[in-house]
C-alpha cells in the first residue's frame, strides 16, 4: 500500500524520532515472546475476548495497539478487552495466547474460528482485511466514530494521526453499491484529513470451506483509495473559475 501523499502528521515534536526508535514490528516481536512465555489466556465473552496479563505485558499490548485496558482495582493482573480480529490475530497468526470458553481451553483453532464466525457471520472477511494490514505493520483501531470499519495508523496513535479510514468490502456485499454510500465516507474522511481506503476481499464466502481458518489462504485483498479531486491542483490558468470537487478513484493495486 502506498503511503498517503501528504506524509505522516506527527502529533508532537519528537514523535517521529520516538517512532523510529521503537518500530511497531520490534514491539510486536517482544509482545509475542512475552505472551507465549507466560501462556497468557483470554476468555470469549459475547463479541470480544478478555485477556488477563501481567502489568508489563499490558504496556506492551498498548505499545502495539492491541485491545483496550479495563480499569480495575487489581494490581497484580491487568484485564485487556480485545476485538475478535485482535484476539484471533494473537491466537492464530502470532500463536502467543490461548483462548477459552466457559472455562474450557479451545486448543483447536477451528473451535475458536467457528465460535467467532457464529457470533459474526462476516468475521472471515473482516479478519482477512485486518490481518492483511497488520502483517504490513499498520496499526488498526475501530473506525466506528468515523462511520467506517477501521482507521489505520503508521505508528502508535499517541504519536501520529491516522492516514486512512478503512472500509471492508467483498464481491457479494451490498456495501458501496450506490453513490451516497461512497460520497458520505469520502466527505467525512476528507474533513478529518484521512484518505478512504477500501479493501476488497475476494473469495468464496459461502459453503463449508468457511468452517476452517485455512480458507483465509484462498482469499485475496485488493486495495483501493478513493479521494476528492480538486481541479485547482491541475488547472493551467489561475483566472479560471473553480469547479465543484468530485470524487475520483486512485491507487488501485492487487495483492
Amino acid at each position: 500500500m502506498q503511503f498517503n501523499s501528504m506524509g505522516p502528521r506527527w502529533k508532537w515534536k519528537g514523535a517521529e524520532a520516538k517512532a523510529l526508535a521503537e518500530p511497531i514490528s520490534v514491539s510486536i516481536s517482544e509482545l509475542q515472546l512475552s505472551l507465549a512465555k507466560t501462556e497468557s489466556s483470554g476468555t470469549l465473552s459475547s463479541c470480544n475476548v478478555l485477556l488477563v496479563v501481567e502489568p508489563e505485558q499490558a504496556e506492551l499490548l498498548d505499545r502495539c495497539c492491541f485491545g483496550r485496558l479495563i480499569l480495575s482495582v487489581e494490581k497484580v493482573k491487568k484485564w485487556i478487552q480485545l476485538s475478535f480480529e485482535e484476539a484471533f490475530f494473537l491466537f492464530y497468526s502470532l500463536k502467543c495466547i490461548k483462548i477459552s470458553l466457559q472455562g474450557r481451553c479451545l486448543e483447536n483453532e477451528v473451535d475458536t474460528w467457528m465460535y467467532m464466525k457464529s457470533k459474526r457471520p462476516n468475521f472471515p472477511m473482516f479478519y482477512k482485511a485486518y490481518s492483511h494490514l497488520r502483517s504490513k505493520n499498520w496499526v488498526l483501531r475501530s473506525g466506528l466514530q468515523y462511520g467506517v470499519d477501521f482507521v489505520a495508523y503508521r505508528h502508535h496513535p499517541s504519536l501520529v494521526h491516522s492516514d486512512y479510514s478503512v472500509f471492508v468490502q467483498s464481491g457479494d456485499s451490498d456495501r458501496l453499491r450506490v453513490w451516497s454510500d461512497i460520497h458520505c465516507p469520502v466527505r467525512l474522511s476528507g474533513s478529518v484529513a484521512k484518505t478512504l481506503l477500501t479493501l476488497y476481499v475476494n473469495g468464496n464466502f459461502k459453503g463449508e470451506d468457511l468452517n476452517l481458518p485455512l480458507c483465509l489462504e484462498n482469499f485475496t485483498v485488493e486495495e483501493q483509495t478513493i479521494s476528492r479531486w480538486s481541479p485547482q491542483l491541475s488547472r493551467e490558468d489561475e483566472t479560471t473559475n473553480s469547479k465543484p470537487n468530485v470524487t475520483t478513484v486512485s491507487n488501485f493495486k492487487t495483492l
